[in-house]
């Protein structure tokens, strides 16, 4: 797949503008649990072309929360958030799968934005979206029990997968959910219980997943 299929306002740039991102253009192939990203660092932007990334966001007791997930043909502003004057992110960005992915530097890509109307308000509006991302998820921990959370993971990675048997430890949802392994633990076993999930070592199998969705 070419980069000029994958990035969606290719068409609407000029000739110098294109010459320019391909000029500096860098395509990457990491293997699963490679980061990519860490903290206010400017690595660029990142354009998945097959693959999947999660990105991040690390307390001071080194517990994580899932702030979204990248697919085919997502863009990541936030690895490049140095090129937005008035916003700065400590996010850390990491491979979930084997990924192929291009990056474009943060000064090409702003130089770029600065010179072109679609190129800005497609910035505008993967931010926008990516934002909403956030707000969502603050709003998931501040408002949302335990149980709807671990219920709506659930069935989010379920979808991702494509299979109601997922190969994922406690330890692991914990993780994407900012809470403890113990908590989680919890959750499933009144999960199981209520026959909506059967649990083995590294797998959650959902059973019942019209009742999850209740939750």
């Amino acid at each position: 797949m070419e980069f000029q299929d994958c990035f969606p306002i290719w068409a609407k740039l000029s000739e110098a503008q294109r010459g320019r991102i391909l000029a500096s253009l860098v395509y990457r192939q990491v293997k699963k649990g490679t980061v990519l990203h860490s903290g206010a660092d400017c690595t660029g932007l990142l354009l998945v072309e097959s693959g999947q990334l999660r990105a991040y966001i690390l307390s001071e007791e080194g517990r994580e929360v899932t702030v979204y997930r990248l697919f085919d043909r997502d863009i990541c502003l936030f690895s490049a958030s140095c090129m937005l004057r008035s916003a700065q992110f400590d996010i850390t960005i990491e491979a979930e799968r084997d990924t192929g992915l291009w990056v474009i530097p943060a000064e090409v890509y702003r130089g770029v934005m600065e010179e072109s109307a679609p190129a800005a308000n497609y910035t505008n509006e993967v931010m926008a979206a990516r934002f909403s991302e956030v707000m969502w998820l603050v709003e998931q921990v501040l408002w949302r029990s335990m149980d709807k959370r671990v219920a709506a993971f659930l069935l989010d990675e379920a979808a991702i997968e494509g299979t109601a048997r997922l190969s994922i430890t406690h330890e692991a949802i914990a993780r994407h959910l900012g809470t403890h392994r113990e908590v989680v633990t919890r959750m499933l076993r009144y999960f199981q219980g209520e026959g909506m999930v059967s649990l083995s070592r590294g797998t959650v199998e959902l059973l019942d997943e019209k009742r999850l969705a209740g939750l």
